[in-house]
C-alpha cells in the first residue's frame, strides 16, 4: 500500500515537472505544513512564516527538474526553508523574536500556558543556528544525520549545537 502512495507521489511529482498546474497545487498542498512549520517556529511570526514559504514554493517551481524522487522533495524543501531563515535573519540583521508578537503554539488547554511561554521565550534568546537545529530536531522529527545533510553540517556538529541548546534551555528551567 505505501508503494502505491509512493508511486503516486512521484506521479504528481513529474506531472508538475512537466507544467501540470494542478500537480504543483498538490504538491504545494502536500508540502506547506512542513515549509510554514519550520519557518514559524524560527521566527515566532506568522506573517513572516508565509512570506518563507511563498519564497520556498516560488523557488521549488522553478527547481523542479531537477527534484527526482518524493523523499528528494522533503529533505529539499527543509534544506531551502532552513537556508531561507538563516539568510532572512542575515539579511534583515533580525536576531529575536518579539515574543509580544508571537501567537501562542501551544494549544490553550496546555497543563501550564506560563510555562509554554517562558519555553518559546527561551528558545527565540538562543542563536539562530541552535534554534533552527532545535526546530528541525524536536519540530520536524529529524535525527542529527538528516539535519547535517539539510543544513550541509557534519553530524557531530548538529549534535553539539542541540547538546548547547539543550543545556541553556536546561539551565533556564533548573
Amino acid at each position: 500500500m505505501a508503494a502505491i502512495a509512493e508511486s503516486a507521489a512521484d506521479d504528481t511529482l513529474a506531472r508538475a515537472r512537466e507544467g501540470d498546474h494542478d500537480a504543483f497545487a498538490a504538491l504545494i498542498e502536500e508540502y506547506q505544513s512542513i515549509v510554514y512549520s519550520i519557518a514559524l517556529h524560527f521566527f515566532g511570526d506568522r506573517a513572516r512564516a508565509e512570506e518563507i514559504a511563498q519564497d520556498v514554493f516560488l523557488q521549488l517551481y522553478r527547481s523542479l527538474a531537477a527534484i527526482q524522487t518524493r523523499s528528494h522533495l522533503a529533505h529539499w524543501l527543509r534544506q531551502v526553508t532552513s537556508r531561507k531563515c538563516i539568510d532572512e535573519v542575515r539579511r534583515r540583521g533580525l536576531h529575536r523574536v518579539d515574543l509580544d508578537d508571537v501567537q501562542p503554539s501551544v494549544p490553550p488547554n496546555s497543563p501550564d500556558p506560563f510555562l509554554a511561554r517562558r519555553l518559546r521565550a527561551r528558545i527565540a534568546r538562543l542563536p539562530d543556528l541552535q534554534r533552527l537545529i532545535l526546530t528541525l530536531r524536536y519540530q520536524e522529527d529529524l535525527g542529527p544525520s538528516d539535519i547535517g545533510r539539510t543544513l550541509g553540517l557534519p553530524e557531530n556538529t548538529v549534535k553539539s549545537y542541540l547538546h548547547r541548546a539543550l543545556t541553556a534551555l536546561r539551565k533556564e528551567f533548573a
